[in-house]
């Protein structure tokens, strides 16, 4: 599958696994499901109100991926929301008009409502990115973080992508792949009607935030003893084969600005 194979394998798959944990999995104080960023010791932390002080690895990421690009009064589309975390932490630190947010899993864009109800210019709905049901040219800022790798086809994913952003308007990105399909991943982003203003690879600020999320990961995924070692694997934590992978270069994790032409 990471090769390219059996696309829609790939997205039922996932979405099975996501529409599960919608379900099952609706702890209140956790609106994330991304992997984290931390920046290296020493780094300016992000300000963060108390409230969401305990997902700040996961807020890392969505931080890294925007900051510095034009949020003010923006019309923001996040693709593949999730629980709304990340949608709510750009609507709620950085003033846009309006965010957003869509993902192929109903019953995870449910819980997003739920979670995230207390922010305004925020809302959900569900959306395939590979087709989505958005106007041309319908917003300045494009989102889309950790959930491509669950797409069937990429080229159509960032074609849509590039569809509803304005001329002029950003496209930020970032997710893992294997050393071996990252060049591939990396090729369909290179959309012609975009340019590419900045590419990253995060892995060590990923590993970083990973440690830092472990114990409170751990506590969480004792309580559900029957799935324990499928949750471990899938929240990587240490020692879990995308833990490990990180580390060893196996895996890679990139971040990238694209400008619509």
């Amino acid at each position: 599958m990471d090769a390219g194979a059996f696309p829609g394998a790939r997205r039922f798959v996932w979405k099975v696994i996501y529409n599960t944990l919608g379900r099952f999995w609706r702890d209140p104080d956790w609106r994330f499901m991304n992997y984290g960023w931390l920046p290296p010791e020493g780094a300016m932390p992000i300000e963060l109100a108390a409230e969401d002080e305990p997902e700040r690895p996961f807020i890392g990421l969505y931080d890294h991926v925007v900051r510095g690009l034009p949020l003010d009064g923006a019309r923001v589309l996040e693709i593949g929301c999730g629980r709304g975390g990340g949608a709510r932490y750009v609507a709620r630190y950085f003033q846009p008009s309006e965010v957003l947010g869509v993902d192929f899993s109903a019953p995870a864009t449910d819980l997003a409502r739920r979670l995230n109800s207390d922010t305004a210019n925020l809302s959900f709905a569900v959306g395939d990115a590979e087709r989505l049901d958005l106007p041309d040219a319908s917003f300045d800022i494009v989102l889309n973080v950790e959930s491509s790798h669950c797409y069937g086809n990429m080229e159509k994913f960032v074609a849509e992508a590039v569809r509803v952003l304005k001329p002029g308007g950003w496209f930020g990105w970032a997710d893992m792949r294997s050393k071996a399909t990252m060049a591939a991943t990396v090729q369909s982003l290179a959309h012609p009607g975009m340019q590419l203003e900045r590419s990253e690879d995060i892995s060590a600020d990923v590993v970083r935030a990973l440690d830092a999320a472990n114990a409170r990961k751990q506590h969480r995924i004792a309580r559900v003893w029957l799935v324990r070692r499928f949750m471990a694997e899938f929240a990587g934590t240490k020692g879990s084969l995308l833990y490990r992978g990180l580390i060893s270069g196996e895996v890679v994790y990139k971040s990238g600005w694209f400008r619509k032409l």
